[in-house]
């Protein structure tokens, strides 16, 4: 049956929206034995975003050089969707030092839309013309358009847009898509929810993880760690302050008063404390090196 023009579209058929076998007397079960279940479900994600990682792969290899060559990386979405773009989005100026402008995320609704729901502004393809219109998208930039189910208008309407001004595109989806306009398409296979059609949950968590490998990947490859060490610091607070002094007392000779005596002397920054410290240079040498090195440490002592 086709769908009448006032009706929604029927997406019966879409896999986040299908009922989960293991979970159909969920209404029954004692507290303890719903939340076991909701576990049990949670174990399936990670191997699902597993099963997704050459897709995922292929798409950061995409970006790394159009983001290293000043490019920017844009998440879109609705409701839940929009809402994990928005916080990965935000995390990363506090935890790799980038520039707010440089990972950007769009929701549907505006930014009231993180704590008051409208997922009405969903249904408007063009609905982030506005916004994309302001960001003047060039051929560096990537947008990935965050759809759990793969159906909303929204983000896939950005995908046509971000096309034709010649930015790469991918969609991140819990559903099989036939047919995509992006360049990637991230499915990653979650399956029912437990409770149905509830994307929060699996796909939600599934969601959360290829965020977190596209963005933490892709400042690695930008020189945002040392090691396994989160050297691009700048020691603003109390917290940080201890941060740094720590890796800065694990990547030298120094102890814990002599790395925060270092720290005030490098401005808080953690790259050039220890490059000042490791190869006796002054702060505007070390700022110096790093700037030759594209702000990547180990360049930097290697030099």
């Amino acid at each position: 049956m086709t769908n009448q023009p006032d009706h929604p579209p029927d997406r019966a058929h879409v896999r986040t929206e299908h009922r989960n076998p293991r979970s159909m007397r969920l209404d029954t079960l004692s507290v303890a034995d719903c939340a076991a279940l909701i576990n049990t479900e949670d174990h399936l994600v990670a191997p699902a975003v597993k099963v997704a990682l050459p897709q995922l792969t292929a798409l950061i290899q995409d970006i790394e050089p159009r983001f290293l060559a000043g490019g920017r990386l844009i998440y879109i979405g609705a409701g839940t969707s929009g809402r994990l773009g928005v916080l990965d989005a935000s995390e990363c100026p506090p935890t790799f030092q980038t520039d707010p402008s440089r990972i950007i995320a769009i929701i549907a609704g505006g930014d009231s839309a993180l704590r008051t729901s409208s997922e009405g502004m969903e249904d408007d393809p063009l609905g982030a013309e506005p916004e994309l219109s302001k960001l003047k998208l060039t051929k560096l930039d990537t947008l990935i358009a965050i759809a759990a189910g793969g159906t909303t208008p929204y983000p896939l309407g950005a995908i046509d847009s971000a096309n034709r001004a010649g930015a790469r595109t991918a969609l991140l989806t819990c559903t099989p898509i036939a047919n995509s306009a992006a360049h990637h398409t991230i499915f990653i296979d979650t399956g029912p929810e437990l409770l149905t059609g509830s994307t929060r949950m699996k796909a939600g968590t599934a969601t959360k993880l290829a965020l977190n490998t596209i963005t933490t990947t892709l400042m690695i490859r930008a020189g945002k760690a040392y090691e396994n060490l989160m050297v691009d610091l700048r020691a603003t607070n109390d917290k940080l302050r201890d941060r740094a002094a720590r890796i800065i007392t694990t990547l030298t000779d120094l102890d814990r008063p002599a790395a925060l005596t270092l720290l005030d002397r490098a401005d808080n920054s953690v790259k050039h404390a220890v490059l000042m410290h490791l190869r006796s240079l002054t702060l505007g040498q070390a700022d110096a090196r790093l700037t030759e090195s594209q702000g990547v440490l180990r360049a930097a002592l290697d030099a």
